[in-house]
């Protein structure tokens, strides 16, 4: 009911249930930016796509253009590219009123040519390099979220301070409490189920009104496109409310961060290609689970700006935080970076290092390179730990800050291989931006700390 084909459009349009057409794309951070159509000028215009401006895959969080790309700059004069409609994607958007939505790949102004820097067409690639061995990508991703009982523009006038959060103590799996955010999880529920966004469940997190909120699996590019259709459903029905809610990684020194596990596996001919009968300590599957579990570890470090994008991220992992710290994995251990569970056609890893602030489409992208090349080379993962990773000696630990991940991500050839020349150096200097832009402000904390003692 919810996804529609060109012809299902055109009947809904001139029943007009539909009249306006969003065509969006994810930028680098993942946020979704294109543009609202007429639906007849879509129907009769605009199938194949329309022109954006290419400096959208070059601005920063405040849409500032920022100069050192070669993609796009003042040099070059800021051409065009061109939004394709994925029209799989196109489906209607029931919390926006008569409007339908498609997702878009980024391709030249005037050919059918992907961009390579595009984040939906990094996690196109790696899709194809798993189809082209065999497999399909499964993938789940659990997003960690904060609620708050005030609006954005109101958030914003008080600078993201003093906020009050919409529960007012911990309520992981709490339903009297959860009770009390219902109206807004029950509405955004629904909405994503009327859009082709099918929803298992929510639920209570670890901190004051903190949620997490569980989408349906589906093959990886699908699940991306799920993913950000759902963080756009949320903070656009919690603006309607007189809401707002973050995804920051860490939004309060003082309480849990908010996480993206993303549940992983491989299937062929309709069945779950890690089911097996080797034994792998406490887990039985295949041969093929084992190198995928293998080459996502070994190169995790590698990718960590993938996983964790932000200054911001790095401050969720903390010792007894539900965040990992040390590269280890486990059967059904909520201290390990990796988290297998599930027996048989239901087993998947778990990843529990990306933060709720990621990329999927980066994200996923890098999961899926580093588990095919640990297919390739037939790694052997480490043995099975069993305890709490946080105490444990020996193990090796994640990347610390931004600018560490970044040196791994520049410095490592698997990754220069797995993407590119051309998106290495973007990205690094995508991050590297965001990191020189940190340390040019002035925070809170230094005022309270030297204003008056120094």
């Amino acid at each position: 009911m919810s996804h529609l084909s060109l012809e299902e459009l055109e009947a809904r349009v001139r029943e007009g249930e539909i009249e306006t057409v969003i065509l969006a794309f994810p930028d680098l951070y993942g946020r979704l930016m294109g543009k609202r159509l007429d639906a007849r000028f879509f129907l009769e215009k605009a199938t194949e796509g329309i022109h954006a401006c290419n400096y959208l895959l070059t601005v920063d969080m405040g849409m500032e253009p920022v100069q050192g790309y070669r993609f796009a700059n003042w040099q070059a004069g800021y051409g065009d590219l061109r939004l394709a409609p994925d029209l799989k994607t196109l489906r209607r958007v029931a919390w926006l009123e008569k409007t339908a939505i498609a997702l878009c790949d980024l391709t030249t102004a005037e050919g059918e040519e992907p961009i390579p820097i595009a984040p939906r067409s990094i996690l196109r690639r790696q899709v194809q390099r798993a189809a082209e061995m065999g497999y399909q990508v499964m993938v789940g991703s659990e997003l960690e979220y904060y609620i708050f009982a005030c609006s954005y523009r109101e958030a914003a006038a008080a600078g993201y301070t003093n906020l009050e959060q919409a529960g007012w103590y911990l309520e992981d799996y709490h339903i009297l409490q959860g009770t009390r955010e219902e109206e807004i999880h029950a509405t955004v529920r629904r909405f994503l189920n009327e859009s082709g966004v099918p929803v298992e469940s929510t639920k209570g997190e670890w901190g004051r009104g903190q949620h997490e909120l569980n989408l349906r699996y589906a093959d990886a590019l699908e699940m991306a496109d799920r993913h950000v259709l759902f963080k756009q459903c949320l903070k656009e029905t919690a603006d309607r409310m007189g809401l707002s809610v973050t995804f920051m990684a860490k939004f309060d020194a003082a309480q849990a961060g908010s996480s993206c596990h993303v549940h992983t596996s491989l299937w062929r001919e309709g069945k779950n290609a890690f089911a097996g009968d080797r034994n792998y300590g406490p887990v039985q599957a295949s041969d093929l689970f084992g190198w995928f579990l293998a080459g996502w570890i070994e190169h995790a470090p590698e990718f960590m700006v993938f996983y964790a994008p932000t200054v911001n991220s790095y401050k969720r992992y903390r010792a007894g935080s539900w965040a990992p710290t040390r590269l280890t994995w486990s059967y059904d251990n909520r201290t390990a970076a990796f988290r297998v569970v599930g027996r048989g056609q239901s087993l998947r890893i778990e990843c529990r290092i990306p933060g709720a602030d990621c990329n999927p489409y980066l994200c996923f992208a890098a999961a899926i390179a580093s588990g095919l090349d640990g297919m390739e080379r037939r790694l052997a993962p480490p043995p099975a730990f069993s305890g709490d990773s946080y105490g444990a000696a020996g193990l090796a630990a994640l990347p610390r800050s931004l600018p560490e991940a970044v040196e791994r991500f520049t410095s490592s050839d698997f990754v220069r291989r797995a993407l590119g020349e051309e998106v290495v150096e973007h990205y690094a200097h995508f991050y590297r931006v965001e990191q020189e832009a940190f340390e040019a402000a002035v925070t809170d904390w230094e005022r309270r700390r030297y204003f008056e003692q120094v």
